[in-house]
């Protein structure tokens, strides 16, 4: 399955590397590797995750309180729209496509 990222989502994975960085040298690249595991476990099986509004879905991330907001598209496309700590406004991103 190809993957496809919103393009806000690089902005968003630098800021939270460097934050989590910040806070523990090394954090923000291990935060980074869960993510990445996280996207292969997605595209293996998209269907198996949360639908939280018409066919966007929600993994939620083990170690860290982030979740990753995707949609799976035809043609065998994963498309990564959101990651966000779990703690912002539920509307945080809602109107990326």
């Amino acid at each position: 399955m190809k993957v496809e990222y919103h393009p806000a989502i690089k902005h968003e994975l630098q800021e939270i590397v460097k934050y989590y960085n910040r806070c523990s040298q090394g954090l923000g690249t291990e935060f980074l590797s869960e993510f990445e595991l996280q996207i292969l476990n997605i595209s293996s099986m998209p269907t198996q995750w949360m639908i939280v509004k018409d066919d966007i879905r929600r993994s939620l991330m083990k170690r860290f309180p982030y979740a990753i907001y995707f949609r799976a598209l035809k043609n065998d496309v994963l498309r990564v729209m959101i990651v966000k700590h779990q703690r912002r406004h539920p509307n945080y991103g809602q109107s990326r496509r």
